[in-house]
């Protein structure tokens, strides 16, 4: 599906989904819970979709009771042998932890492009926790026989924290005690979150600089009711389309939240945009723009909304982390060098780690969203400050974390 943008000025308030990132932790929480968890707030993306297919696949009984409210009766027993993760990295490197708690084998399944993202690195820890593992080449798919015991064992967190978000939401509920040795952990706001969602449900892990986790084994999660904050990646997008085409107030993201995206107040705050915020909102307004520098290593997320506000930024901005963007849904920082170019913007990556944008008169054009919500979302930004309208292809991509968005976005459009 094609989506055309026509350049334009917005004004208005807003509130994101909910954070899929907490969701599918707080799901997966419920499914390891002996009771009936209830979650409010929930919105039903596709990533958050996969996480509900998987923990039904292992067991929990679920029912809406409400319009964005869920409640999920606990209790880890397959129902067959496939786990089917969809296109979500979080829950494959989530839920496969998960599985490996059980004694049958489970058969994890996704598609699309997450068949091309590395997998190898959670091989070698689960063999030593005493999970048998058949993989072909490290991707997907999987197959994994527990039960997955305590022990010592080192992870690689320099790719992704999402696995080590699946071992420390499942190693509570092993035999014997844990402790987890992380190398070079990135995206630690995520395991905040973990950590976070781990306490809601009466779960404790310990933990040191990151580099370091303790985890008590023999657990129990406690049934909790739990609320949903609404997601920081994508009141990005609307903030800084806020902060280049108008004034935009997005609702139920708090301030105080453990989402590592909240940096984006920074970055904006650097590019010289007015941001105004009370305890559950914020509100980002238009000035003139300068070029900023920021270091988006532990919150790779924000790449994409980043590029489109140093595209409106007069001078070059210099964005830190892009070793980070190679296996995401697509390699973001090529895909904005690639489509930021074709609409007058220059990008350039000197280094594996820097990515360089000269703000500038963004064109019309014809851009691809790379099949990659966030290119899709950042690319309809860009697009209220171009000369002309912007032909977005492959842009019902955004289904996989925000289905809303250009409704949203045209909802706040002045006329």
């Amino acid at each position: 599906m094609d989506r055309s943008i026509p350049p334009g000025r917005v004004a208005g308030t807003l509130t994101p989904p909910c954070s899929k990132s907490y969701a599918q932790r707080a799901l997966a929480a419920s499914l390891l819970c002996d009771g009936v968890s209830t979650l409010h707030n929930l919105g039903f993306c596709d990533d958050t979709r996969s996480a509900l297919r998987c923990i039904r696949a292992l067991g929990a009984r679920v029912r809406p009771t409400g319009d964005a409210s869920l409640a999920v009766e606990g209790g880890l027993h397959p129902v067959g042998r496939r786990l089917p993760v969809g296109e979500s990295g979080l829950a494959t490197r989530l839920f496969t932890p998960i599985a490996s708690l059980c004694t049958e084998p489970v058969r994890i399944e996704g598609e699309g492009t997450l068949l091309h993202r590395p997998m190898g690195m959670m091989v070698p820890p689960l063999r030593q926790l005493g999970v048998r593992v058949k993989e072909r080449g490290g991707h997907l798919p999987f197959e994994v026989c527990g039960p997955m015991h305590g022990g010592e064992v080192t992870v690689d967190g320099s790719v992704s924290s999402q696995f080590v978000t699946g071992l420390l939401l499942a190693l509570p509920r092993a035999a014997g005690d844990t402790t987890l040795h992380v190398r070079d952990a990135v995206s630690t706001p995520y395991l905040d979150m973990t950590l976070d969602t781990a306490a809601h449900f009466g779960v404790e892990i310990f933990q040191r600089d990151y580099e370091e986790f303790y985890i008590p084994g023999a657990q129990r999660y406690c049934a909790t009711e739990l609320h949903i904050e609404g997601d920081w990646s994508a009141a990005a997008m609307l903030l800084v389309a806020g902060a280049t085409a108008g004034e935009v107030t997005v609702t139920n993201v708090p301030m105080l939240s453990k989402q590592g995206d909240t940096a984006v107040c920074t970055a904006l705050v650097r590019a010289g945009a007015a941001v105004i915020n009370d305890a559950r909102s914020v509100t980002a307004v238009r000035r003139p723009l300068r070029a900023f520098e920021f270091d988006a290593t532990h919150c790779p997320d924000l790449f994409p909304a980043l590029a489109a506000l140093a595209a409106a930024a007069e001078g070059v901005s210099i964005l830190h982390g892009t070793s980070r963007l190679r296996h995401k849904e697509s390699d973001r920082a090529e895909a904005i060098r690639e489509e930021y170019g074709r609409l007058g913007i220059e990008v350039d990556l000197p280094d594996e780690d820097v990515m360089t944008i000269r703000g500038g008169v963004i064109r019309g054009g014809r851009v691809h969203s790379h099949g990659d919500h966030r290119m899709a979302m950042s690319l309809a930004v860009a697009a209220l400050r171009a000369e002309g309208v912007v032909t977005i292809e492959d842009a019902e991509c955004v289904a996989k974390s925000y289905p809303e968005f250009f409704e949203d976005l045209e909802s706040i459009r002045i006329r």
